[in-house]
């Protein structure tokens, strides 16, 4: 019997060299030196990497955290208090970025920022309250949080430069996993349905293209291959046309639309978990229910159909 793969194994696979995490092997880049200014480019980059994923209206600018603590203090209304938090994380994010950005500059011109310095603290502090707050933030979806992206410039922060990038390639292997789950569950849903004969490889060329979007750095020159391969996949997804004939009956009508909604479903929560290299459990566990209920349907439908109709689906 094979010995079980090491973690962190690394091994050049066809000319690019590849670490190993949970059964996947991952591309591989070298990390920036352990520095100040090293992680205040990677905060940077996450700052940017979190607001481009949470709902819109929340990028509150550092300076403004006094008046949005007071308005989120005086809110009772629970809904609007939601918001409010939301708003008050993004000023706390944002104050805390502000403060390293200082520090950094501090130490460019000669001054030494040891580890407990006050702002230094002050900053960690920031990015600790930004984190617990995330809590009442959604997903740009508007459908749930994810937390792990407020979790990432607290640990880039709290730890070196090199953990922070193994920590990377974990989230990296989980959310691989997740694509892999999605689409086993998107194949089992219409794989047997003749409506949808030939969505499968559809669907297959996207989970691919997906994972090879997941581990690349947008900083990497095969960016842009590998972005286009993932919009061709998606929108091929997208264009899939159930096979139905003419006269069809409306409930088969009813179970390609809801079938082709699913799939679209299916593709954009894909789409979510890849760009930010996080599993979203909570949207994962929904759709799922969603695929089978609909498969359900669609078996006692068509175990009610005489042979020759099934077939007809398929023309």
């Amino acid at each position: 019997m094979n010995s079980p793969i090491a973690n962190g194994t690394v091994h050049d696979i066809d000319g690019t060299r590849r670490v190993h995490y949970d059964g996947y092997w991952i591309k591989l880049y070298d990390p920036p030196e352990d520095s100040l200014q090293a992680k205040k480019t990677l905060i940077g980059a996450l700052t940017r990497r979190l607001f481009n994923h949470v709902e819109h209206g929340i990028n509150i600018p550092g300076k403004r955290l006094a008046e949005t603590r007071a308005a989120y203090e005086a809110e009772t209304d629970p809904a609007r208090r939601r918001v409010k938090g939301a708003m008050l994380a993004g000023a706390t994010f944002n104050r805390a970025t502000d403060i390293f950005t200082k520090l950094v500059e501090l130490q460019e011109q000669g001054v030494v920022i040891e580890s407990d310095n006050a702002l230094m603290r002050e900053c960690g502090k920031c990015l600790q309250d930004a984190l617990e707050l995330g809590r009442l933030v959604r997903h740009r979806s508007g459908d749930e949080g994810i937390d792990e992206l407020w979790g990432e410039p607290f640990r880039a922060f709290s730890i070196p430069v090199d953990a922070f990038y193994e920590s990377r390639y974990i989230k990296i292997a989980q959310t691989m996993r997740e694509v892999d789950r999605l689409a086993a569950v998107m194949t089992a849903t219409f794989g047997g349905n003749p409506l949808f004969s030939g969505v499968t490889e559809l669907i297959a060329k996207f989970a691919a293209a997906a994972k090879v979007k997941c581990e690349t750095l947008r900083t990497d020159g095969a960016i842009f291959d590998v972005w286009a391969e993932f919009v061709i996949a998606s929108e091929a997804l997208d264009a899939f046309t159930p096979h139905l004939t003419a006269g069809a009956p409306a409930e088969q009508l009813q179970m390609a639309a809801d079938g082709l909604r699913l799939i679209c479903q299916g593709r954009d929560l894909v789409t979510y978990i890849t760009r930010a290299r996080v599993p979203m459990p909570k949207s994962a566990r929904e759709f799922i229910d969603r695929c089978e209920a609909y498969e359900a349907h669609c078996s006692n439908f068509f175990a009610g159909q005489p042979a020759a109709a099934c077939a007809n689906c398929r023309s």
